[in-house]
């Protein structure tokens, strides 16, 4: 049950907020509407559900896109140093033992980044799915699944406190499982669904305990200060910041969190399940690689980023938990990329590698790159992923294998291959695409905050990017066509029964395919100009709308009073008059206020720096392309069968292959030696003891049955209706002579009778 509205107020400065940002909560929820419409009666419309799907996305999308110019308009008319409070409405959800518990939004600069990323690309990736699945089995409930995902991604980016956060955080992940094993008679996409079930199920056990410790950490605090539950976002960002925390409660919450961010992210050692992942259509991989659901770890750093602040001690040292995982995740799945086949698979493992670089940045103190990257990545991900998609879908007969059935398209999919070169520039890091201006961002702010050796694995990585990316294109459009490119696609048969639009013959997609892919490249090409730090500071549009102030301000401008329905307002929060602006927020306990963002600092954007890293990607691309002339080209005898040749190489090239062991690391020691001792405990319990229990009450049962069944059943049951018989015949054999049918006899019994009953009344009455 829903209670009043709360909403953020403070006391000095009121700025009207206007309709979207206040209803920004209607986002999330319109998808959920459409979900149960396309459930319910998606089967009876002419699009079998899925105008429900886009209409639900296309209006989240429009008010996504208001929200965001609204924000705009309020921070660009405030003081340039000012802070500007989130636009914040809550509604008690449900009560118990005393805690309030709140549904609501929490909308500001990161939020709407996510919200207008999320929309744009689901709705997009929506009516790619019209063509991609049509005729498939069960195409009304991917439309279902698939809208339901797009909206747990929603409202966790909305989410007010983490008890949302956590129910948009698990929508996905059932999502997930139901959208991975769509093809779920194919044993291999059951077990994918399966492994991406249970491998971010372990890492989400960190987000519940993370959740709790902070939140019983931190309520005192927050209830006292602010006067708001310790399960809010605002809440926990001051608390965190406000040196009340102690070192081992926010670090362990911190890590725990981190934990969850590991599996959802697929970020090493939990990384696994993502390339297996690609089971599912390609559809659903460019939605969950570029903008949900392994987005959502890296969001999740992003909005507590004051937690993780503190209790990593991020600029305090050269070494935190996340900018460790963050630089092992970018090489080891930059690696992996160059022994894939699968197109899909190797922009999984870019994937991972790109939210490598995420949580480096994150972990490094480039939160602003960091987000940025988000943003950026989003769109050139996607469209490689609807690329190979196309290339699927209309040349290589529904394979996915760069080697066997791919080769020689780019002359007949131009419109799939221009798309695909501009993503991949973008990916690589090439000026002046999207991707040169947040990942090289990052790489520049991890060197110049200490953490040398991270940049240098972030130029590693860059190098890697380039090469592993340079093979894929050469694959997959130069050369010459080979297997179902080249018309050899009876092998492929079995795809079918996916896609009742089977093509013979490479050609280029229809438009329901090409649109999104051209509209995606144009954002991987121009996206990067929101923060193009090589233009100067006043051209970081992304930084000046996105970025929160580290401000220490009065303890009002993030506190919620009562209000009635409709009465949200977006606030310019005053400073508070006896903060020491002298101390920035996150290095030292504020006075006369609290913190809700922490001091970072900005590196200054060098052309030498960029230089340098366009030419390690340069040289990554072109030793690649070499070799891949060389190798599958000219077959150079030299280069084929090298593996083979040379042990080191072949050692190499199996510990790749084999994916580092760590899937027998996991299935053949962790879960066999766990599941498999669980499992004859168990099967020993329930034969010994289930069983024994069981057994023994059926023995018991039947000896008590046996005993009622002689003696109250045949004796005292049966007994007594045999006595009744017995006596009722008796009874009628005494009575049967009176029974003689002669008149006068009756008439004598009459007169006797009656002669009895004139005696007894005498006798009675003498």
């Amino acid at each position: 049950m829903f209670f009043a509205t709360e909403t953020v107020e403070t006391v000095e400065t009121v700025l009207k907020s206007g309709w979207f940002l206040e209803n920004a909560w209607l986002i999330p929820l319109m998808p959920v509407i459409a979900f149960v419409l396309i459930i319910a009666y998606g089967k009876k419309m002419p699009m079998k559900g899925s105008e429900f799907g886009i209409a639900s996305l296309l209006a989240s999308l429009a008010i996504s896109v208001g929200a965001a110019y609204q924000w705009i308009q309020r921070v660009d008319s405030a003081a340039p140093e000012a802070f500007i409070a989130p636009v914040i409405k809550t509604w008690t959800w449900w009560e118990s033992a005393g805690f309030s518990f709140g549904i609501g939004q929490h909308i500001d600069g990161l939020s709407l980044t996510l919200l207008v990323v999320v929309t744009l690309i689901s709705t997009l990736v929506e009516i790619y799915s019209v063509e991609y699945l049509r005729g498939d089995i069960r195409y009304t409930h991917f439309f279902g699944a698939l809208t339901l995902f797009s909206a747990g991604m929603l409202n966790m980016v909305l989410a007010e406190n983490m008890i949302q956060l956590i129910l948009g955080w698990e929508i996905m992940g059932m999502c997930s499982f139901l959208l991975i094993g769509h093809w779920w008679e194919d044993g291999a996409n059951s077990r994918a669904a399966l492994k991406a079930f249970f491998t971010t199920r372990t890492g989400d056990i960190g987000l519940l305990v993370g959740t709790s410790v902070l939140f019983f950490a931190s309520n005192a605090w927050t209830q006292k200060t602010l006067g708001i539950s310790g399960f809010t976002i605002r809440g926990l960002s001051a608390w965190a910041l406000s040196g009340d925390p102690g070192h081992a409660a926010i670090t362990v919450g911190a890590v725990a969190l981190f934990i969850a961010c590991i599996g959802k992210s697929g970020q090493f050692p939990l990384h696994t399940w993502l390339p297996d992942a690609m089971a599912g259509p390609t559809p659903v991989s460019s939605l969950l690689h570029s903008s949900t659901m392994v987005v959502a770890g890296v969001y999740l750093v992003a909005r507590l980023y004051p937690v993780f602040f503190t209790g990593m001690n991020i600029l305090g040292t050269n070494l935190n938990l996340i900018v460790l995982i963050g630089g092992i995740t970018i090489v080891i799945a930059a690696a992996l990329a160059f022994v894939q086949a699968d197109i899909k698979k190797v922009l999984a493992y870019s994937t991972v590698s790109q939210l490598g670089y995420m949580m480096m940045g994150l972990g490094a103190g480039a939160w602003l790159p960091a987000v940025f990257h988000i943003f950026t990545h989003a769109f050139f991900k996607a469209c490689l992923f609807l690329c190979a998609g196309s290339v699927s879908h209309s040349a290589s007969h529904h394979s996915f294998d760069m080697k066997k059935d791919m080769g020689g398209l780019r002359k007949f999919m131009p419109i799939t291959f221009a798309t695909w070169i501009i993503s991949t520039l973008a990916l690589c890091g090439v000026f002046p695409f999207s991707g040169f201006f947040s990942k090289d961002e990052i790489i520049d702010n991890v060197g110049h905050n200490g953490y040398t050796m991270f940049m240098v694995l972030g130029l590693t990585g860059a190098f890697l990017t380039a090469a592993y990316m340079t093979r894929a294109t050469y694959l997959t459009f130069n050369g010459k066509p080979r297997g179902a490119a080249a018309g050899a696609h009876d092998s492929h048969d079995a795809h079918d029964t996916h896609d009742a639009h089977a093509s013979r013959g490479p050609h280029e997609s229809g438009l329901l395919i090409t649109v999104p892919l051209m509209i995606l490249a144009a954002l991987a090409l121009g996206a990067g100009f929101l923060n193009p730090a090589p233009l100067g500071e006043k051209w970081e549009r992304m930084k000046h709308w996105v970025e929160p102030r580290p401000e220490v301000i009065s303890p009002t401008g993030i506190s919620v009073m009562a209000s009635g329905p409709g009465e949200a307002r977006v606030l310019t929060s005053p400073r508070a008059e006896e903060a020491e602006h002298e101390s920035p927020c996150g290095t030292t306990t504020p006075t006369g206020g609290i913190c809700v963002a922490p001091q970072l600092d900005h590196a200054p954007f060098k052309w030498s720096k960029a230089l340098m890293s366009m030419l390690i990607v340069f040289l990554g691309g072109f030793l690649s392309w070499v070799l891949c002339v060389q190798l599958y080209g000219k077959k150079n005898p030299k280069l084929v069968g090298l593996t083979q040749r040379n042990k080191a190489l072949g050692a190499g090239y199996l510990f790749l292959q084999n994916k580092y062991y760590l899937d027998a690391l996991y299935e053949k020691v962790i879960v066999h030696g766990i599941a498999h001792p669980v499992a004859q405990a168990v099967y020993w319990f329930n034969q010994n003891i289930i069983d024994g229990v069981v057994n023994g009450f059926g023995t018991v049962v039947r000896k008590v049955s046996g005993w009622v069944y002689r003696n109250v059943d045949q004796r005292v049951v049966d007994g007594a209706v045999n006595g009744s018989a017995a006596v009722a015949q008796n009874a009628g054999s005494a009575i049967r002579p009176i029974q003689s049918g002669k008149v006068n006899q009756y008439g004598a019994l009459l007169f006797g009778a009656a002669a009895i009953g004139a005696l007894i009344l005498v006798i009675i009455n003498t």
